[in-house]
């Protein structure tokens, strides 16, 4: 510690005991007394402070300029987070306000339906391409005007898989394909966009390879078309192996919240939403129209829906038609996914934000894109207030806790408690039976949330600052029952820093417990214990998830593309 640091701490502690002192000067005697013998610690005298009034920390108290330059910007920090919660207030508001408005119908239906292009994007997906291929195959829809293509840019054994199940279906009659890139040149938008230029449909469907499309989808989603201004269809994902397990679990309300009340608010109320890359349908001449797939965003998909819509096409949504898929079952997998997504739509907000503010749209649909696209903005938000929580604890310890209280408990209100109120609604709308023991699950993802800022801070830092990187894709593990083993090992990414920042984390805030139990401040506890469970839980599946499957399995994987696989990181 400098000098300069410590010489501003004497002051500030002198400043406290000077002012402890004039107190006891102006106390009566009896009542100095009484102060004196009373007992200093435990439950009871921690309720009888809590009894009094405010008056109890009046003159022990001054404020100072070491005080302000910590808890100012904590308080701004705070202030911006409670924004974004009361957002999603909004979001609750906008999607029962606007109920009226969800129609599951189609306005019209075509008379002879048209041809559709059915692209899946791929990329070394070899233990899961079999079941997409067969689910994409089993659609009911026209053969002669169905088409199927295959886009591999796989560099691995995924190439030969994929064609020789290409082989066999086409074979069988099926109209599929099969176009291999040499090069990964605009990752999944790259793919995309050549698999338009010798495209026959007039629609396409999208389906990434951890997804398994029903039957009837094509059938359900295609009249919605024949009304002439739809753009895009976006159906609802629902989850193959939900139950795998508690990570499993979280990752599935988290996406019921943006599919349910995020996207359902948004359409009913004539937001701009967006594609979510998969499940979907588009009208070609709408991605014309919108410029094209374009690679200068990790998420070509939110970056692609805001031109399309600003161009004149309109997009529904179709929550009622579902389409399952594949949830990442390993921490590391879910990080890379996270922050993908949270770097990508920080690279959007740059780029079509300028545009949203150029046009004529109504104003109200340019705030909520502001909302939408800068979102992700709360991760490094998250990690300045985990970083002065304490010095600002200490700072605040002598100003009462009324005070106290009457300034955090609206903010936390805003900021946490929405966070529960979201996830909890959008339960409650897709299980209204089963919704209660979402309560259960509420600590956990709270506590998860809080675990991925160190990663998500990190990928939007890097879209601040113009940082490119590749398009890191979600391995794929094809598992879907407790106990499965997983057969895509090979997949996972290895260590780096990030796991190791986090469990930091998760001890700075383990010894902020200490720091409040040693004050008698037993109301921060519970909070600042999501704190450390989300750094360490995150953190420590990071280094060891690996582990437990060669522990599971009796000995490492022998089918490792790299020679140290353990243990893995984000």
């Amino acid at each position: 510690m400098s000098l300069s640091w410590r010489l501003a701490l004497f002051a500030a502690l002198a400043n406290r005991l000077d002012s402890a002192a004039g107190l006891l000067r102006r106390l009566p005697a009896q009542a100095a007394l009484h102060l004196a013998l009373a007992p200093q610690t435990g439950i009871r005298h921690y309720l009888k402070t809590l009894q009094e009034t405010d008056r109890t920390f009046q003159g022990l108290y001054h404020w100072n300029l070491f005080d302000a330059a910590l808890l100012i910007p904590y308080f701004l920090v705070m202030i911006m987070l409670a924004i974004y919660g009361v957002h999603r207030y909004t979001m609750c508001w906008l999607y029962f306000k606007y109920r009226k408005n969800a129609n599951p119908n189609p306005n019209s239906h075509f008379d002879e339906l048209p041809r559709v292009t059915v692209q899946l994007p791929i990329y070394n997906e070899q233990f899961v391409i079999d079941r997409l291929i067969e689910a994409v195959c089993a659609m009911e829809y026209p053969s002669d005007k169905l088409e199927i293509q295959v886009l591999d840019d796989s560099t691995d054994e995924t190439q030969q898989v994929a064609a020789d199940i290409v082989a066999r279906y086409a074979a069988l009659g099926h109209p599929i394909v099969y176009i291999h890139r040499a090069n990964r040149y605009g990752y999944k938008a790259g793919a995309l966009d050549a698999g338009l230029k010798v495209a026959k449909g007039e629609f396409v469907a999208i389906f990434d390879a951890d997804f398994v499309p029903p039957p009837d989808w094509l059938l359900r989603v295609v009249h919605h078309f024949a009304e002439p201004g739809i753009g895009m269809v976006q159906t609802r994902w629902t989850h193959l192996n939900r139950d795998y397990s508690m990570l499993t679990q979280i990752e599935a309300i988290l996406l019921d919240g943006h599919f349910v009340l995020e996207h359902g608010a948004r359409a009913r109320s004539g937001d701009f939403f967006n594609f979510n890359g998969t499940a979907g349908m588009w009208r070609i001449q709408a991605i014309a129209d919108g410029g094209g797939w374009q690679h200068d965003t990790l998420t070509e998909d939110t970056d692609l829906s805001y031109r399309s819509q600003l161009a004149g096409w309109k997009f529904k949504y179709l929550p009622d038609v579902e389409c399952p898929s594949e949830l990442p079952i390993e921490m590391t997998a879910f990080k890379t996914q996270q922050a993908r997504w949270a770097k990508g739509l920080i690279q959007t907000s740059i780029k079509v934000l300028p545009l949203m503010f150029k046009s004529d749209v109504p104003r109200r649909i340019k705030v909520e894109a502001v909302y939408h696209l800068t979102a992700n903005l709360s991760y490094p938000l998250m990690v300045i207030m985990s970083a002065a929580l304490i010095p600002a604890m200490i700072c605040r310890f002598y100003q009462g806790w009324f005070q106290m209280l009457l300034i955090d408990v609206p903010l936390f209100a805003a900021s946490s408690f929405s966070i529960a109120v979201f996830y909890l609604m959008s339960e409650r709308e897709l299980f209204p039976k089963t919704w209660m023991k979402t309560f259960l699950y509420l600590p956990f993802l709270m506590a998860l949330g809080i675990g991925l800022t160190v990663t998500n801070t990190i990928a939007v830092m890097e879209a601040l600052l113009g940082i490119k990187s590749a398009f890191v894709r979600t391995p794929k593990y094809r598992v879907a029952k407790k106990g499965e083993k997983s057969q895509a090992a090979k997949y996972r990414k290895r260590l780096k820093l990030a796991p190791w920042i986090e469990l930091l984390f998760g001890t700075y805030f383990f010894l902020a417990i200490l720091y409040t139990f040693s004050n008698h401040n037993y109301f921060t506890a519970p909070f600042l214990i999501l704190f450390v469970i989300g750094y360490w839980y995150t953190g420590l599946m990071s280094l060891l998830q690996g582990r437990f499957e060669r522990w599971r399995t009796g000995g490492a994987n022998t089918d490792e593309s790299s020679p140290k696989p353990f243990p893995v990181g984000v």
